[in-house]
């Protein structure tokens, strides 16, 4: 099962390595890993894709990520409501007789052509990673020369809890942004 979790950090350097050495030292394989600034300056939102099929490994994760130094808040959303996305480049080897086959197919799945050469094309999707998944296969006859993907990006659905990045590894208690069922971990 795919652990989706959404991690609030300090934005100092030597947090993504401790996140990484983390699930290296644990031998945890990370699938996805999407860093960016958040609503609230000198805090990053962290969002982590792990595939554990261990439920107690997985509470592992969560409770090993809140010890850590510089970590704000850990929230695991993958049994919650969130709207998900992943963001794709890919470039394509076309002629001048297929621009409307990828015309077609970029509009079908509501992607968009942002680069257009005398040989090639890059085109860029915003989607759900099935979506993508789909997309990138309906343009496998057209030649794929490069391809890159962001990665998971999440958001949960609902009212915003908010964190202050001001009051770093406090108890649980102490934070709004707490986790729910933490006993189905135990």
């Amino acid at each position: 099962m795919k652990q989706t979790l959404i991690t609030l950090v300090e934005d100092k350097p030597g947090v993504l390595n401790r996140i990484a050495s983390l699930f290296r030292r644990r031998n945890f394989n990370i699938e996805s890993l999407v860093v960016g600034h958040s609503e609230t300056p000198g805090v990053s939102r962290m969002t982590i894709v792990a595939d554990e099929k261990d439920a107690h490994k997985r509470g592992n994760i969560y409770f090993n990520l809140l010890k850590l130094v510089n970590v704000v808040a850990v929230k695991d959303v993958s049994n919650l409501p969130c709207v998900s996305r992943e963001c794709l480049l890919v470039k394509v080897t076309i002629g001048p007789d297929e621009l409307n086959s990828l015309n077609t197919i970029t509009k079908q799945f509501g992607a968009r052509i942002v680069d257009m050469g005398a040989e090639t094309a890059i085109v860029e999707a915003v989607d759900e990673e099935e979506t993508i998944n789909e997309f990138v296969e309906a343009l496998e006859p057209f030649n794929i020369t490069e391809l890159t993907r962001t990665g998971k990006i999440v958001m949960r659905c609902g009212k915003t809890h908010r964190v202050s990045g001001t009051r770093i590894n406090t108890q649980p208690d102490d934070i709004m942004w707490s986790p729910e069922q933490v006993s189905s971990y135990h």
